[in-house]
């Protein structure tokens, strides 16, 4: 005789899983699963201004990918997805994204329509437009350098800029980013298809 036949109780005596049970359980596992991988792997998010231009366009749709900062810090020309620090002055959750320009150490300086970094002219092929600002003073706010002083980035920080460099509200405008705030690296751009690839 078989151990259990449809329609009869296992031979434990328990009685085979309802239909509605099980689709509510592997549901929930879906989701604990999903919650998961998007608090610890990658997440996708899209792109709500402007600030970006020309790289990434209002609409297009991002993985940002969250594991590889946990073993490297972030390098120069990356494009990264962060909340901005307190003193932005902007909501909490409210995500930006740009472009890291200059890493802990780095120093940094904007006159005369372009950026330098340690001295050297950054050839920006992926900018909107050259930047029309100076470098501001980040000890004194409201101020800035007229004479192309430098600033150089602090241990723990990056400094980050959007490649639409005059409508942009990045480091120029409130200062050096903390690593720590950072969420992910943009990693790929999944929509629209026919722009599918690495942004940057």
């Amino acid at each position: 005789m078989p151990l259990f036949s449809f329609g009869q109780k296992r031979a434990s005596g328990k009685p085979p899983k309802s239909r509605t049970r099980e689709t509510i359980e592997t549901f929930v596992v879906a989701l604990v699963l999903a919650l998961t991988v998007r608090a610890t792997v990658a997440e996708a998010r899209f792109i709500p201004s402007e600030s970006m231009l020309p790289t990434l366009e209002v609409g297009d749709r991002l993985i940002v990918e969250k594991v590889s900062y946990r073993f490297e810090s972030p390098s120069r020309g990356d494009i990264v997805v962060f909340n901005p620090p307190a003193s932005a002055g902007f909501r909490e959750n409210n995500a930006f994204i740009k472009r890291v320009i200059g890493i802990p150490g780095d120093r940094l300086s904007v006159h005369d329509g372009k950026v330098f970094r340690n001295g050297v002219e950054l050839q920006e092929s992926y900018i909107k437009e050259a930047p029309d600002y100076l470098m501001p003073d980040p000890a004194n706010p409201g101020a800035y350098f007229h004479d192309g002083r430098e600033v150089t980035v602090p241990e723990g920080h990056v400094f980050v800029m959007g490649d639409n460099r005059n409508n942009s509200a990045d480091s120029h405008v409130w200062g050096f980013l903390p690593i720590q705030n950072i969420i992910g690296r943009a990693a790929v751009r999944y929509w629209p298809p026919a722009r599918f690839g690495l942004p940057g």
